[in-house]
């Protein structure tokens, strides 16, 4: 690796001061845009993030006095405002520094006392230090495991949008009924370790509704959209003709999906669902039903309130607050209590429905435990959420005013990102013990056998951009990782869960070694896997992490069938969306997937084209590899392939039996190509070889993307577009842009093909 040199922006130096000034808060002044360039963050871009962070830094003047501010009231303080342990590691490293015979009291979250802070219990307690002289300080403190434990052996499941996947009961979408059906149905007769779906966040209510997971209004509460209406239990009792009519809708919306070519409404479906459920708020709940409401909103407490009564005011005056009446703009205004009063029916309403969306969340993953999955089912925490919010209303004063979380200039975007995401403020996070950040994992942690991250690089820093301003202009803003790793560690700990990091994309140095050491799993997508260190080659199985989910795609990303075909550059072609020739964009493509296709040759996995005995020898590749030690991937997919050859349809044969352990058995080296199948087309058989090449790695968890497993070629989500492409709107379909609903998969031979090879030893 060549040393890094500036270019560019990086010959502007920035001023001390405020380069100090800077350090001292978080913000960074220069990043590294690649291993061979450093860029410096532009003058205003830091000001702006100071600013937001309460600090004034708009002439030199000020800089200097909040420099001397800052030092001053570091040198005064006796402790930080959250000190963070690991559990038998001794004495926590903010507390080495503290003055000799100073006295230490821990009041812990049992109610218990301790003189010291030695084996201290994992929780969230409140350290005392009284210095000589009677000095006195308070802190939060925060006490987690080392790491969480690996997952309980190897297991392979499903990747799937819940929207997508509708069944014959479905509302017009994919429901937390079908997302039960799918786990019983892949845990009992597939031997599946877990289902991993989007995030089911409450959106921001349209219409239209964004239709993007990765933008809710909240993340701590989840949508009602996602509901089973009929499996709330006062459906049982209801006695309204009215019920059945929205039914009928309903099913007519679901025919058009399937049948007729319509887009996923979800507006159409959310307001059905909605009407039922207003209906159905009607019936009066039995006594164990009320005393469980009446626990959930205890336990809710003033979260659960403030969500409720957003969605009321969202009501009567538009899903953005900040174009509210300014006395309503304030959650914790005399104004916001008297309008919460007045529309108390609307805000019972509101948590009655994450109440159900909660039970039946919590159904989903006791059903997937009890069809035997070691994990069940994997949820997506989404990067951050809308501006215009609840949460962003609720938690206000958490937010950074006018940034946004993007990402900076890479080698895929020249532009940069800008995604309209409000970032969390580091210090008002560390002042209230990284108490949002903590209830917000906790719920996510009640219904979730693992957690997947999405960006997990934001525990550690975030690209922030001042309203107004391109991407370009940003800066990136860190926060403690400590903290925030000993606070998702001890939070899934406490639940018994996985966490999975999406690591894609531009990782800085050392945070991938951080989140392994303490149990979070990193993501591992196949094309981007190679040996960027030497000739750019595939990168091996056997030197892949162990420590991984390992999949062959994502939402973000083409289906395998696409991109063995080429079509995504097609796709792309048609968008206009290519940045290059479209020929430049087909060879580079045809390039990488003919070594992919040469490397599964050589490992035995895929049968040599006719005519050819071997893999052809690939030459090194020379490609330019993205920042630091990170995958090469970001929003848009950087190796583009071209356009599909026909291939001949497939001839379907009966499913063979399956057999019943969960756990993987990767094929040994040594196992023999399967003969040929006339049943089998290349393209089916060239998935199922980049699957059994899956099972070749290490890695613990092996994700199949269940459109891959009947042929689709749509991507869910096709970056960079808006309306030029049905982003979050299409169902599931088969190599012909079929809709597949999921009895149609329960019947698959393609997909059952697929399982077969994925969890048989020998993969034949």
């Amino acid at each position: 690796m060549t040393a890094a040199r500036p270019a560019g922006p990086a010959l502007r130096e920035l001023p001390g001061d405020l380069t100090r000034l800077a350090a001292l808060h978080g913000v960074a002044t220069s990043h590294r845009a690649s291993p061979d360039r450093t860029v410096t963050a532009p003058a205003a871009a830091v000001t702006r993030a100071l600013a937001a962070l309460g600090v004034d830094a708009g002439t030199p003047g000020a800089v200097r006095a909040s420099l001397a501010a800052a030092r001053a009231e570091r040198a005064a303080r006796l402790l930080p405002p959250t000190v963070v342990a690991r559990a038998g590691q001794g004495t926590a490293a903010a507390l080495t520094g503290l003055p000799g015979g100073t006295r230490l009291r821990v009041d812990t979250e049992d109610g218990g006392t301790l003189d010291g802070t030695a084996e201290l219990p994992p929780g969230v307690h409140r350290l005392t230090a009284t210095a000589p002289g009677g000095r006195r300080a308070e802190a939060h403190l925060i006490v987690a495991p080392d790491r969480l434990p690996a997952p309980a052996g190897r297991s392979y499941g499903l990747l799937v949008q819940l929207y997508s996947l509708l069944s014959r009961r479905s509302w017009g979408m994919g429901d937390l009924g079908d997302l039960g059906e799918l786990a019983a149905w892949a845990g009992r007769s597939l031997g599946a370790g877990f289902v991993q779906v989007n995030p089911l966040h409450a959106a921001v209510p349209g219409p239209p509704v964004d239709p993007s997971p990765y933008r809710p209004s909240s993340r701590r509460f989840p949508d009602p959209v996602h509901l089973r209406v009929e499996d709330v239990p006062e459906y049982a009792y209801a006695d309204d003709p009215r019920l059945r009519a929205l039914g009928e809708r309903a099913r007519s919306l679901r025919e058009a999906v399937l049948s007729g070519g319509a887009l996923i409404d979800r507006d159409a479906v959310g307001r059905l669902k909605r009407e039922a459920l207003e209906l159905l708020a009607r019936v009066p709940l039995g006594p164990g039903r009320s005393a469980a409401l009446a626990d959930y909103r205890a336990e809710g407490g003033g979260a659960l309130d403030d969500h409720a009564t957003w969605c009321a005011l969202a009501e009567v005056h538009g899903p953005d607050w900040h174009r509210w009446p300014e006395p309503l703009r304030d959650a914790r205004s005399a104004a916001t209590a008297r309008a919460r009063a007045d529309l108390r029916a609307r805000v019972d309403l509101h948590a009655r429905l994450a109440w159900l969306t909660d039970e039946q969340l919590t159904a989903a993953q006791r059903t997937a435990r009890e069809a035997g999955m070691p994990v069940g089912i994997v949820h997506d925490l989404a990067v951050g959420v809308h501006p215009g919010g609840a949460d962003a209303w609720a938690q206000r004063e958490f937010f950074a005013a006018g940034m946004s979380v993007g990402a900076p200039p890479d080698a895929f975007n020249a532009r940069g990102q800008d995604w309209g995401l409000p970032p969390w403020r580091p210090d008002r996070l560390a002042a209230a013990g990284y108490a949002p950040y903590r209830e917000l994992l906790r719920g996510l942690f009640r219904y979730a056998g693992a957690l997947r991250i999405d960006h997990v690089m934001g525990l550690f820093r975030l690209w922030w951009v001042p309203e107004g301003h391109p991407p370009t202009e940003g800066a990136y803003v860190r926060y403690d990782a400590e903290a925030m790793l000993a606070v998702l560690v001890l939070e899934a700990a406490r639940a018994g869960a996985v966490v999975i990091g999406e690591d894609l994309g531009t990782v800085e140095p050392g945070v991938r070694e951080a989140l392994r050491e303490r149990g979070v799993l990193g993501t591992s997508v196949l094309w981007f896997e190679r040996d960027w260190a030497g000739d750019g080659r595939p990168l091996p199985p056997e030197r892949w992490r162990a420590d991984c989910l390992a999949t062959a795609t994502t939402h973000d990303l083409p289906p395998t069938a696409a991109r063995l075909g080429g079509e995504h550059v097609a796709l792309r072609d048609r968008l206009g969306l290519l940045t290059r020739p479209a020929a430049v964009e087909r060879a580079e493509a045809e390039a990488d997937t003919a070594e992919w296709r040469d490397a599964l040759t050589r490992l035995g996995l895929l049968r040599p084209p006719p005519g050819r005995d071997g893999a052809t020898p690939a030459a090194p590749r020379e490609q330019a590899r993205p920042d630091g030690a990170g995958t090469p991937h970001a929003p848009g997919a950087p190796h583009t392939p071209g356009t599909v050859p026909a291939r001949a349809p497939r001839t379907p044969r009966a499913p063979r039996a399956l057999h019943a352990p969960v756990t993987l058995a990767a094929p040994p080296p040594e196992a023999p190509v399967p003969g040929p199948d006339p049943a089998d087309s290349a393209e089916e058989a060239e998935i199922r070889a980049v699957h059994r090449f899956l099972l070749r790695t290490p890695a613990r968890m092996v994700g199949l993307w269940l459109p891959d497993a009947v042929g689709d070629r749509r991507p869910q989500n096709l970056p960079g577009t808006r309306d030029q492409y049905p982003n979050w709107r299409l169902p599931v379909a088969d190599a012909r842009g079929r809709p597949v609903t999921l009895e149609d998969l329960a019947g698959s031979p393609r997909l059952r093909a697929l399982i077969d090879a994925m969890r048989s030893p020998s993969g034949d």
